[in-house]
């Protein structure tokens, strides 16, 4: 039992409290220790990589599994030093930074293990410090403690303003109050989102957190979100993905891209005429950018956008545009150049259609053509529902051309900004999917008698239980740097890293919440299914984990390491 002081008793318990006492400290030899071994990594990979002083693709293609390898551990390191600050408040956030820097080294350890020559020498965990500091964030005993105390209170640690304290309740509670009941529903019938959800988070001002307060939104005059703003993002993101991923998780981001698209490159007229109405929920959104076979290879784009006098007539088919049947807004990225142009030959349009429920419909456009969508059944992540979208000479007037002609080709360039943002965003629905299922293992475990012992009692399930908090406490600390980040202006990749990590981690830990429902979580009646079947989608959609690991974390790495070298 805990004495007094909150420390062990006993001869057992010596060596967990020796640990506590040197937790941080531990912490940051491992972490030293593992930015040391990827630092070599990347310098090595950088110069196999290298041609005429830059990181050549074809080159850096030959060595892909190296190079996700490095990208994966590049964003756990980052995390993990993230976690040093976390861990000086002390307690329970000491315990988990220790133990997150332990699972950090151990995969890396890992990934070097056999290929330390690929790595280069210089990267492989050596010394006697570090051997040292392993054994003890790897202790089985931390992850009692850990265990021991999140099932007490699964709700963890969190640096929070007061401000944002109050949002975060607000949202939990609108949470609690109006999606979770629906959200059986809505996955199970593959069902529309209620409207009077939207028109309640719209009266919340949910819909115009990147829109300037010129125009009904809530950043600031240029549009640029401050880090209050991004952090609030998070938060309330979080907050409506515990409800549901698929009900309320998801609601804000398409009318985030589109409302800094419209800010950075649109012309007066076009903000004055959709901006308020975004910010004020009377407009829905979507991004219908994917094309059957081109998903991250934007450049390679089909779907053509040619001038006849003052339409664009649009010909091709777009896939995975979420939301698109309820949308009144379209954000379409076409091609108004040619193929040889690659990037620099598409254009971004608003198309404007009408609202339908259901999983398919069929519009007549108003100036001519037709937009024929079905809904893509999916395994989980409903209600938004994906569409596939047909346009047969579907006229959108050239007005409706972002920016005018003056950005006529520099639509991927518009966007840019709003992946940033779409991705810190994909790390906060992965938070929110990962405290539901945590809660959920957390109150299943308590309840369930396995073999007359409740299975929260068992030294596995503990293990469980702590990796699970560890993950949830470094992937949140992680996000909220990469908002203060974005908002100081800088944290593109960091934004990048988080989302691979919290992705990745959701699918792991959802996949444990189910295990310690056993045959239950398999049963459609526990949400904790649902839950599994969310969280998969997230590593896909936002940027596919390995598009974003081979040609956006580890490409920067490398140019950062020609730089330095």
């Amino acid at each position: 039992m805990p004495a007094s002081d909150g420390r062990f008793g006993g001869a057992a318990a010596a060596a967990l409290n020796a640990l506590m006492d040197v937790a941080l400290e531990t912490a940051a030899t491992l972490v030293t220790a593992c930015r040391r071994a990827v630092d070599a990594a990347a310098a090595r990979l950088a110069r196999d990589s290298a041609k005429d002083g830059r990181i050549d693709v074809e080159l850096l293609d030959r060595g892909q599994v190296l190079a996700y390898d490095l990208a994966s551990v590049a964003g756990q390191v980052t995390a993990a030093q993230e976690m040093l600050a976390y861990g000086e408040r002390g307690g329970l956030e000491r315990l988990l930074t220790v133990a997150f820097a332990g699972m950090v080294a151990a995969d890396l350890a890992g990934r070097i293990a056999g290929r330390e020559a690929a790595w280069d020498a210089a990267a492989t965990l050596a010394g006697d410090d570090v051997a040292a500091a392993l054994r003890t964030a790897r202790d089985p005993a931390l992850l009692e403690e850990i265990a021991d105390r999140v099932v007490r209170d699964a709700d963890l640690p969190r640096e929070l303003s007061e401000e944002l304290s109050m949002v975060r309740a607000t949202f939990r509670d609108f949470a609690e109050a109006r999606v979770a009941p629906v959200a059986e529903r809505i996955h199970r019938e593959d069902a529309d989102i209620p409207d009077e959800i939207i028109r309640e988070l719209a009266a919340m001002g949910c819909f115009g957190l990147s829109i300037p307060e010129t125009y009904g939104g809530f950043a600031g005059g240029d549009g640029a979100q401050s880090e209050n703003d991004l952090l609030s993002m998070v938060v309330v993101t979080e907050e409506l993905s515990r409800g549901s991923l698929g009900v309320a998780g998801s609601l804000i981001t398409r009318p985030e891209i589109l409302s800094k698209a419209l800010v950075k490159g649109g012309t007066d007229e076009q903000k004055q005429r959709w901006l308020p109405a975004i910010a004020a929920g009377e407009l829905m959104c979507a991004v219908a950018v994917t094309e059957p076979d081109y998903g991250s290879d934007v450049a390679s784009l089909k779907v053509t956008a040619v001038r006849d006098g003052d339409d664009y007539v649009v010909n091709g088919v777009k896939t995975w545009c979420t939301f698109a049947g309820r949308a009144n807004l379209l954000m379409l990225l076409a091609r108004t150049g040619t193929p040889q142009d690659a990037h620099r030959g598409l254009s971004l349009f608003v198309v404007e259609k009408p609202s339908y429920p259901g999983h398919a419909f069929t519009h007549d456009g108003e100036r001519g053509g037709t937009m024929t969508a079905r809904a893509i059944g999916t395994i989980g992540y409903r209600g938004m529902h994906s569409f596939e979208i047909g346009f047969d000479d579907y006229r959108v007037p050239a007005a409706n051309l972002v920016g005018g002609e003056a950005q006529l080709g520099r639509g991927f360039y518009l966007q840019l900004d709003a992946f940033a943002n779409g991705r810190l965003q994909t790390a906060a629905r992965a938070l929110g999917v990962m405290q539901a299922a945590f809660e959920a293992a957390i109150a299943y475990a308590r309840e369930r008698q396995v073999f007359g012992v409740a299975l929260a009692d068992y030294q596995l399930t503990k293990a469980k239980l702590a990796r699970m908090a560890v993950l949830i406490a470094a992937c949140r600390r992680f996000a909220y740097r990469a908002a203060q980040q974005l908002g100081a202006g800088e944290g593109q990749l960091e934004a990048s890293m988080v989302k691979s990590l919290s992705c990745l981690a959701a699918e792991q830990l959802t996949r444990e919440a189910q295990q310690i429902h056993g045959g239950m979580g398999y049963a459609e009646e526990f949400a904790v299914s649902r839950y599994f079947v969310d969280a998969r989608v997230l590593s896909i959609f936002e940027g596919a984990d390995e598009t974003l690991a081979l040609r956006v974390i580890v490409r920067r790495l490398l140019e950062d390491a020609l730089v330095a070298a």
